[in-house]
């Protein structure tokens, strides 16, 4: 689903280096996470200040409700954040609902019993959450929703996410270029690809799908792309809860019923456990990396994903910088508990049927075997050691 001095520098740069085009959960093994830089740390000039911020927030509660430990984002996201928090002096109760709605419910009331003043919720399904989140409005506790929407809700004071549609875009531009699909019509080529979106209780997956879409419908409208399953629409190519494992069944699916004969040549997927649930129909089908083995995209440059990346098992991936999203959750939380207002750079995409929710956008940027080392090494967020291992 992480930041400092080269981070910030990183997301106002982000746009520059997207390459023409989080959420999720995975049973995928969680490995090492990314690595602590001088971006992640504070500096002997912030030492005054922090101390004085420590002192601001004595004795202030943070609780923090995060979807799940299944997948490494959501771990390192929840980490960064609570060693961000705790360096400005506030208390933070950490709970993971494990992708368990009534978990998620139970442990917000906890929350709330137990004293939070302040709320950072990363949902399951955010509208099951509608009723808990009243309690906090009514208990003044202000919400901040993070990557993922609040739907349903007038609770939630701030949204701290990355540009979900760009997600999408940058998936979709990067197969549009990588298949050369604005020439491959007049070339005579036609390529096939199937389609492997987020969880439907996810607001952000919609976005997701509707960046891909943007790029891609044009060219399976015109036949440069055919998609041999029909399977295109959102309610189609939906996967509940993000899980590798309904991933790794529908393409086996596919492959046995509709690639007996002619071979995938393109798995959009929008999530790296996707990505390895598609890897191994893959190999079970008897596909070669060397051989015929077709564009895989992903989202969140997950360290397996990574080493992927390098070994060619996976095309791409979207990189998501958490330590920046976190960062930037945290100055929202400050600015709700100190009466001030965090930065925010849209107030127009994200109405979540009740209110249209301040946000702050954080930028992806697409990485494969030829920019992963710039990106996310040099970046500091993987060790060429990690990536080794």
């Amino acid at each position: 689903m992480k930041k400092k001095i080269i981070s910030t520098l990183l997301c106002a740069t982000m746009a520059a280096t997207l390459l023409a085009g989080c959420g999720s959960s995975s049973t995928q093994t969680t490995e090492n996470a990314p690595a602590k830089t001088e971006s992640a740390t504070e500096t002997k000039e912030d030492s005054a200040a922090t101390e004085t911020q420590k002192a601001e927030s004595s004795g202030k509660k943070v609780g923090v409700a995060m979807p799940t430990q299944s997948s490494e984002r959501w771990i390192n996201d929840g980490a960064n954040m609570k060693s961000r928090l705790e360096a400005l002096g506030y208390e933070v109760d950490m709970q993971y609902a494990e992708d368990d709605v009534q978990q998620q419910v139970s442990q917000i009331e906890n929350l709330i019993a137990n004293g939070a003043d302040c709320l950072v919720v990363a949902s399951v399904d955010s509208t099951a959450l509608v009723n808990v989140l009243k309690q906090a409005k009514d208990n003044n506790i202000p919400v901040i929703a993070y990557d993922r929407l609040l739907m349903d809700t007038d609770a939630v004071s701030y949204y701290a996410t990355f540009d979900n549609k760009a997600v999408g875009t940058a998936i979709g531009k990067y197969i549009e270029e990588k298949k050369d699909l604005k020439n491959a019509k007049a070339q005579g080529k036609s390529y096939t690809i199937e389609f492997f979106m987020g969880s439907p209780d996810d607001n952000n997956a919609v976005f997701f799908y509707n960046g891909v879409m943007e790029i891609l419908q044009p060219y399976l409208d015109d036949g440069t792309l055919v998609c041999k399953t029909g399977r295109t629409k959102f309610e189609d190519t939906a996967i509940l809860r993000w899980s590798q494992e309904t991933a790794q069944q529908w393409c086996e699916n596919y492959l046995s019923g509709y690639y007996a004969d002619e071979k995938l040549d393109i798995a959009c997927t929008v999530f790296d456990g996707f990505a390895y649930g598609v890897r191994a129909a893959l190999e079970g089908a008897g596909y070669s990396v060397d051989k015929d083995w077709p564009i895989i995209t992903g989202q969140d440059a997950e360290l397996m994903a990574t080493k992927n990346i390098i070994s060619g098992y996976q095309t791409m991936s979207i990189y998501k910088d958490t330590r920046v999203l976190a960062d930037k959750c945290v100055t929202m939380v400050q600015a709700v508990l100190e009466g001030t207002t965090p930065e925010i750079n849209d107030k127009e995409q994200y109405n979540n049927n009740v209110i249209t929710v301040p946000s702050y956008l954080c930028t992806p940027v697409a990485v494969d075997k030829d920019n992963y080392k710039e990106i996310i090494v040099d970046g500091g967020y993987y060790t060429e050691e990690q990536l080794a291992e």
